[in-house]
């Protein structure tokens, strides 16, 4: 089974997301870009959901990291916050998968899971 990160601070989303893509996937959950990175350097994950506005360690900032680190996982950004369009080129080059705007269905988020997946 495929392993996939989700990242929010919103404990609500979380809880959803992890639900909601445990029917198909192995999901670890985690509400911080810090926790996310410390994951991600202990365990191979195939693909990581990442919402953009994080306290502390936000998920642009994650994002860079892992490029910078040499991981190539593919991320797909989750933001209800209206910069995500502003924002999509950099992401891009940072190697982002693909960028969904909160409230999104769900379907899309597993549709684009399984292209990122292969």
């Amino acid at each position: 089974m495929k392993r996939v990160l989700v990242v929010d601070d919103d404990p609500d989303i979380l809880d959803s997301l992890t639900m909601l893509l445990e029917t198909h996937y192995e999901v670890t959950p985690t509400e911080d870009g810090t926790s996310a990175l410390e994951l991600l350097e202990e365990q191979a994950f195939d693909a990581v959901v990442l919402d953009l506005m994080l306290p502390v360690f936000d998920g642009t900032r994650v994002l860079e990291e892992l490029r910078h680190r040499g991981n190539g996982v593919p991320v797909i950004l989750i933001s209800a916050h209206r910069d995500l369009d502003r924002q999509e080129e950099q992401h891009r080059q940072l190697g982002a998968f693909a960028s969904l705007r909160k409230p999104f269905n769900i379907q899309e988020l597993e549709k684009r899971l399984e292209e990122a997946l292969g």
